[in-house]
């Protein structure tokens, strides 16, 4: 694995729903799934559209470290274990379809939004809306005020078919399985693993909404085939889910949404956003996980 490069910019005429995200089935469109998994990666997008860039007072690399770096290859060997895959390809800076499409920040805007929008949540007021004010660290992104036309392009383009893409995946597991098993993957900072005066970090965070969003069998599994292999595992803290997790996870209608946070230490170089050594055992261990999934019985968790 090699760093990326700073800025991946497409142009507009390239900006193609079907480009905004990676979608692999584990079965030819049309057949039905092998089993009622699918996995998602929505932060591990790369793809910085010319308008970003143009507007942002950050260098790229500052805004790249908001990224789930190599997250979609971790898992890219799914499909072939049953488990179909569907990646963001924009940014999350740019875009981030783990928040509600409209769940902005008003004091970014230079015009006012419309009534339908979010602008107080938790989210928005950390400055982490559909549309990032803010990198991790606290620095902002944009050099001027964008406009809400800007927002709704970025929506349109990015999230709406995204979650369109994860529904049919979704409802094509249910129907032929009579339920669906979402594991959402996303990538922590070390020093997040770290919180908590914590003497050893975590290297794995699953966050099932406190229960919410998935019956317990489900991240009871993980959670011992993780510390089987030697990861240091936790609960709900300091993630417990996020807009995925939360919209998707309906046990009663047969939908159990789960998100693994995986510490960034584990495989990556985050100065440079560059792989390092522990990136091919990560990735074989994932893949150890992935089978132990697939080949459990999960025919409890049908609804009714």
């Amino acid at each position: 694995m090699t760093a990326m490069n700073a800025w991946e910019p497409i142009a507009a005429e390239e900006t193609h729903p079907r480009q905004m995200f990676a979608l692999t089935r584990a079965a030819p469109e049309g057949e039905p799934p092998p089993t009622p998994l699918v996995f998602a990666s929505p932060h591990s997008g790369r793809l910085y559209p010319a308008d970003m860039g143009a507007a942002a007072s950050l260098d790229a690399l500052s805004i790249r470290r908001s990224e789930d770096a190599f997250v979609d290859d971790l898992i890219a060997g799914a499909p072939a274990a049953g488990v179909a895959t569907l990646g963001a390809q924009f940014a999350r800076a740019y875009i981030d379809v783990n928040r509600e499409a409209y769940e902005l920040d008003p004091g970014m805007f230079a015009d006012d939004l419309p009534d339908f929008a979010r602008a107080r949540t938790a989210r928005v007021a950390a400055g982490l809306g559909a549309i990032a004010r803010v990198v991790a660290d606290g620095q902002e992104i944009y050099a001027r005020k964008l406009t809400f036309a800007e927002a709704r392009g970025r929506i349109e383009a990015g999230h709406r078919p995204y979650h369109a893409a994860l529904e049919q995946l979704i409802g094509e597991a249910r129907d032929a399985h009579g339920f669906a098993i979402l594991v959402d993957w996303h990538s922590m900072p070390s020093a997040a693993a770290r919180a908590g005066g914590r003497e050893r970090p975590l290297d794995i965070v699953l966050g099932d909404r406190f229960g919410a969003a998935c019956a317990g069998v489900l991240p009871g599994r993980v959670e011992r085939e993780l510390e089987r292999m030697g990861y240091r595992v936790a609960r709900n803290a300091p993630y417990a889910g996020g807009y995925t997790t939360e919209h998707y996870g309906r046990p009663g209608r047969g939908v159990h949404a789960l998100q693994i946070e995986i510490n960034r230490g584990l495989y990556l170089d985050e100065a440079t956003l560059s792989a390092t050594a522990g990136f091919d055992r990560l990735k074989a261990d994932l893949a150890r996980l992935t089978e132990s999934i697939v080949a459990a019985d999960w025919r409890a968790l049908r609804p009714g």
